[in-house]
């Protein structure tokens, strides 16, 4: 296991008990490095969204518990945020919970000579997805071609 999948599983592991009192959910936890910083970033959610407050009352609660675990030696940013209106689908309970909306996304390889798409969620299986594109045709993609999908925002 690379070390930005261990310091994100065990992430996970600390932040669950705090989410769960909270009746939050863990949308998401990353280790990335942008512009020269490390970034710990965990995305919640609630039913009826994430205000400031609430990520406020999770990010101090686990920076204690970051400092007491001390589990990753790089110097880095902790930040707690919403995943966004234009969440990136990424789990299995994502796709499941986003079947009937509105989706966008790219491939990796062409499928019906198109890497860009943009559609209905149909279902998904765990192992493929099938996007209704228009006038009712689907189209199946394979989620490891899958390189970005999230929900469709109109405004």
């Amino acid at each position: 296991m690379a070390k930005r999948e261990e310091y994100e599983k065990k992430t996970e592991e600390l932040i669950a008990p705090i989410l769960s009192e909270n009746g939050f959910e863990l949308v998401d936890v990353e280790y990335v490095k942008e512009a020269g910083n490390w970034y710990l970033r965990a995305y919640i959610d609630k039913e009826g969204g994430i205000t400031l407050g609430d990520c406020e009352l999770v990010s101090r609660r686990m920076n204690d518990l970051l400092d007491e675990k001390d589990f990753i030696p790089d110097s880095y940013i902790f930040e707690v945020s919403s995943p966004g209106l234009g969440r990136q689908l990424k789990k299995d309970k994502d796709f499941a919970r986003s079947i009937g909306s509105e989706v966008e996304g790219k491939l990796f390889r062409a499928v019906d000579k198109r890497k860009d798409f943009c559609g209905v969620l149909r279902s998904f299986d765990g192992e493929a997805v099938v996007i209704e594109v228009q006038d009712g045709q689907e189209m199946t993609i394979e989620r490891d071609n899958i390189a970005l999908i999230r929900l469709k925002i109109d405004f």
